[in-house]
């Protein structure tokens, strides 16, 4: 018998927010022990990248097949406090809005691992573009609108 830890699975759906946990490692940060703000931006990354998984958004196959790749086409930050040195981050998502080629995402990261008493430190909102293998935007895959709009509705993700 081989003891090993269970596995880790940063992510969740809690009805309509995905929540992503992370933690502040020494690369993260600046030599004050507080995290470089761009490091805040691959937090969210992977958040939405990890809410895609789970949801049966298949990324890597549409790249594969030619249809195109997601890409960051608006972005606004605001940071409100700095994440520090070994803390517990959580990573909620919502999604805002859903469109043919886009979809909006709403971001902040908490320190903690609660959303009622966890402090906000960065609220995000970024648009995501489909977009073809030349860089034009183009229509979603068939049925990943459809996945989007059941997470902003909070219903169960069709898999």
């Amino acid at each position: 018998m081989v003891n090993a830890p269970p596995p880790f699975i940063p992510g969740a759906f809690v009805g309509a927010e995905h929540h992503y946990r992370a933690r502040v490692y020494f690369e993260d940060t600046d030599l004050s022990g507080i995290v470089y703000h761009a490091n805040y931006l691959r937090y969210m990354e992977r958040a939405r990248s990890d809410m895609l998984r789970i949801a049966g958004i298949d990324q890597r196959a549409a790249m594969d097949a030619g249809d195109g790749s997601w890409a960051v086409t608006d972005l606004t930050i605001k940071y409100r406090s700095p994440a520090r040195l070994d803390n517990d981050l959580l990573v909620v998502s919502t999604v805002e809005a859903v469109r043919g080629a886009s979809v909006i995402i709403a971001q902040r990261i908490l320190r903690g691992t609660d959303t009622l008493t966890g402090e906000t430190l960065t609220d995000g909102r970024v648009t995501a573009a489909f977009l073809s293998p030349e860089g034009r935007p183009r229509r979603q895959p068939a049925g990943w609108a459809d996945r989007f709009t059941a997470i902003m509705n909070g219903e169960k993700i069709p898999c």
